[in-house]
């Protein structure tokens, strides 16, 4: 491992030692400035003759990229191509991905890092991370020791069982972390020097990856039980030792595993499940958006969840604090929040085998309360027309299971209807915009999980906001380790929800936007750090920093531009 030695300056340019020459230098993605080393660094660091003649300036480099990138139509092949310049520039790379996020971003990330995932194998270029393998046991330690650099802060790691919608993508869901750990830098500002994308490469039921002879990943079952968990113990105290200082992001495991290895390891590292913490909180934020739109309070919403999985789950558990906090308690609790999973709504009949389900589950008595047959039909349109929820929620990957039936039976209870089909990628969402609109004649308040166009209605256009977690965790990634917190808790999302409800304008509440506009990101981010940075202290999980809070999260946000170089 290499120490990055880069060295701040608040005044001017960052100044950075180098410790290559030549072509290794120019084949170092953290190091290489293409065409804009200047003559003097050509001199200094011996490229003369290796570059044309002209040096170029950031905006240029931009241009030039910027158009080779957008020539092609294929979103993949965008993909491929910004992540190739990724693996030559990246100071250039984030340059043209904080230039142009609102047109990057479903690129490296949803919709379009879905399909890459799907075809990673056959579209791989080059290794970006690390990949840890059953038959790296014993040795895991040892394989971490890889890593490009020795101070890596953040951690994105997934074992690809539940990659977005689209389930075991085996070594493919490494395209997940990557994406992440991107989001991080461009809306937190991390040093790329300091995230670290691994894979547990444990092997895939994908039957499809197993015949495919370009499949790159770890050729073999999924590993389970007590041999799974032996491996991801082995790979917790070997980043306890490595990595000290790091932050680790649980993504994209299916969720008895992401419940499991969420309560297991909370306490001993600082840690967080994406899915189901990261998920509720920008929920439970376009949640709150659409009550300040309607002037309502949290006790007044009737709330059906379609999904019981780690992200359903997640979600629930936010928002029953955020009932709670709003006085809401007992029956009324219970009966504010309804769960349904593949068998309908979950009710207590004592078959319920998923702890993490429990919690949320419904006595028989309540569900008979509202007309519902415990023994009989417990589906969708028959909990609607019950419940009568002013809140809908898909996170149950089943494209188009919000049926105008549905729809139309919830606005006869809620005449504004508060509507987020988050699951993705877009093939899987529950429900389009533009049908939801036109069923409920407008009046819906309608967020998704990918990014949709405004929809046109009797002449009113009613934008599309995309409910994305990169609202959410790359400002509780900051906050947490601006003040080195030794654990990250539930309130933690709570705060950040609220954070982020506050950064929506109200022009953009007058349009029925349930999120803020993505060109504020990194502003959203550090308002959402420096609240999460304050309940951290607030709550004991950390101590003040020296210099204080906001001067902590601002040295953390490293801007994407072109250091001082000089010679090691």
């Amino acid at each position: 491992m290499q120490t990055f030695r880069l060295q701040r300056n608040p005044d001017g340019p960052d100044r950075l030692e180098v410790p290559l020459r030549g072509r290794a230098l120019l084949a170092h993605p953290m190091y290489n400035k293409g065409t804009a080393f200047t003559a003097e660094e050509r001199r200094g660091f011996g490229l003369e003759g290796m570059l044309p003649e002209r040096t170029s300036s950031g905006e240029v480099q931009r241009k030039r990229t910027y158009q080779a990138i957008v020539r092609k139509d294929d979103p993949i092949e965008r993909y491929i191509g910004l992540a190739a310049l990724q693996d030559r520039n990246e100071v250039l790379f984030y340059q043209l991905l904080q230039e142009h996020l609102d047109e990057f971003l479903p690129i490296v990330y949803t919709p379009t890092v879905g399909q890459a995932c799907k075809k990673y194998s056959h579209i791989f270029r080059r290794g970006r991370g690390l990949w840890i393998t059953p038959r790296d046991k014993g040795r895991i330690d040892e394989i971490l020791g890889n890593a490009p650099y020795d101070d890596a802060r953040l951690i994105v790691v997934t074992d690809n069982e539940r990659i977005l919608g689209l389930g075991d993508l085996g070594a493919g869901g490494m395209g997940i972390p990557i994406g992440k750990l991107a989001l991080y830098t461009v809306a937190a500002g991390i040093h790329p020097s300091q995230c670290l994308p691994i894979s547990l490469d444990v092997g895939t039921d994908n039957e499809a990856l197993l015949n495919d002879e370009l499949y790159v990943g770890f050729r073999e079952k999924r590993l389970r039980g007590e041999a799974y968990d032996e491996l991801v113990e082995e790979f917790i105290q070997a980043v306890k030792r490595r990595f000290p200082k790091a932050l680790l992001q649980w993504e994209d495991f299916k969720k008895a595993n992401a419940f499991r290895l969420l309560d297991r390891y909370a306490d001993r590292l600082l840690s967080f499940n994406d899915d189901i913490q990261g998920t509720a909180a920008v929920t439970l934020a376009g949640v709150m958006a659409g009550c300040r739109i309607l002037g309502q309070s949290a006790a007044e919403q009737r709330v059906l969840i379609l999904g019981g999985g780690a992200a359903g789950i997640g979600i629930a558990r936010q928002l029953r604090e955020w009932l709670r906090r709003d006085g809401v308690e007992g029956e009324a609790l219970t009966r504010a929040i309804a769960v349904l999973d593949s068998k309908g709504l979950i009710i207590d009949d004592g078959s319920i085998s998923d702890e993490h389900k429990k919690d949320f589950a419904w006595r028989p008595e309540d569900a008979k309360a509202i007309g519902i047959d415990p023994e009989g039909d417990k589906g969708l349109e028959t909990v609607v027309a019950a419940l009568k929820p002013t809140v809908l929620l898909g996170t149950s990957g089943q494209p188009g299971i919000f049926t105008r039936e549905v729809i139309e039976s919830m606005q006869a209870g809620a005449e504004r209807p508060i509507i987020l089909p988050i699951s993705n990628p877009t093939a899987n969402t529950e429900a389009r915009p533009e049908d939801l609109i036109h069923w409920t004649k407008g009046r819906a308040l309608v967020a998704t999980g990918s990014p949709f166009d405004p929809v046109e209605y009797e002449g009113e256009t009613h934008e599309i906001a995309q409910g994305n977690n990169v609202y959410i965790f790359p400002g509780v990634g900051l906050g947490a380790l601006a003040v080195e917190a030794r654990s990250i808790s539930d309130r933690l999302f709570t705060v950040a929800a609220e954070s982020l409800a506050e950064c929506i304008s109200q022009a953009d509440l007058d349009k029925g936007r349930l999120y803020p506009q993505m060109s504020g990101l990194r502003d959203i981010t550090r308002h959402i750090a420096l609240t999460v940075a304050r309940a951290c202290i607030e709550d004991g999980l950390a101590e003040e920093p020296v210099g204080g809070i906001e001067a902590a999260v601002d040295h953390l946000m490293w801007e994407p531009e072109y250091p001082e170089m000089v010679p090691v």
